[in-house]
């Protein structure tokens, strides 16, 4: 005899049983990953503060990346020389 059930669960219990697992796993493995997460982001995080970038060397970046072509890049690296005092 299973106390108060009578002769066992009805379909609700198990519903509830089973909805209720389903729910707990789903619960446990969304705070694992978020755990995760934050700790593989908090390693990427600079530890101080970053050391400002010249101009010059956002310029071979962009040269680097695609965004300008080698003669806009003489260009614009003349200019930055030719304004510095």
């Amino acid at each position: 005899m299973m106390f108060w059930y009578g002769d066992g669960m009805n379909g609700w219990g198990w519903f509830a049983m089973s909805a209720g697992m389903v729910l707990f796993w789903g619960l446990l493995i969304t705070v694992a990953v978020m755990l995760f997460r934050t700790w593989g982001r908090a390693e990427e995080r600079p530890s101080g503060p970053r050391s400002p970038t010249s101009a010059e060397q956002i310029l071979g970046e962009r040269l680097a990346r695609g965004e300008i072509d080698e003669e806009e890049y003489r260009r614009r690296l003349s200019a930055l020389r030719s304004a510095e005092p």
